[in-house]
């Protein structure tokens, strides 16, 4: 294992948030911009506005664009796959289980007539999701370990809860 330790990095934050629930609320924030506004199939989304970090996204060749950049889909699959892989690592970590390979990968299923309102009866969003989390620990981790490991990556995964139990999401707009 390297020297990194996440329960010695969490100790004073667990205690804070113990003694100032408050402080325990973060904000993800993430924004778009547009290289070309009369471009219909691509935009560029920041995660974390002001990182210098930006992702091209396209639109995909089912809904008519040239699907030569990543779509939202692919953006959510990407979320929830980085977050089960932070997750199981983090939780590993605590528990002391040596990773020798970890590979989580998310596909997800929409029937797009929803969306382009082809069929009123076919709902918007995804039918389907599926993360598949390929892990071996290090020879001789009991089973019992492994359970515990997986359990509490998946109780752990906030992108994976949140699919599973939405948040309200509020949406405005300013200017319409």
């Amino acid at each position: 294992m390297n020297n990194v330790n996440v329960r010695t990095a969490q100790k004073p934050l667990r205690r804070q948030y113990v003694n100032d629930p408050g402080s325990a609320m973060v904000l993800d924030r993430a924004r778009t911009t547009h290289p070309d506004p009369d471009d219909p199939f691509h935009s560029t989304v920041e995660p974390m506005p002001g990182c210098g970090i930006s992702t091209p996204v396209g639109v995909h060749q089912a809904l008519g664009g040239p699907h030569d950049a990543p779509t939202p889909g692919d953006i959510l699959c990407a979320a929830l796959a980085a977050c089960a892989d932070s997750t199981v690592r983090m939780v590993a970590n605590i528990l002391g289980v040596e990773l020798e390979h970890l590979e989580v990968s998310v596909g997800a299923e929409i029937d797009v007539r929803g969306t382009m309102m082809v069929a009123r009866d076919v709902p918007v969003g995804f039918q389907a999701m599926r993360c598949q989390v390929d892990l071996r620990a290090k020879a001789g981790t009991s089973p019992a370990l492994l359970g515990r490991l997986t359990s509490a990556a998946e109780q752990s995964c906030v992108v994976l809860q949140t699919l599973r139990q939405p948040p309200p999401v509020q949406m405005t707009f300013n200017g319409a």
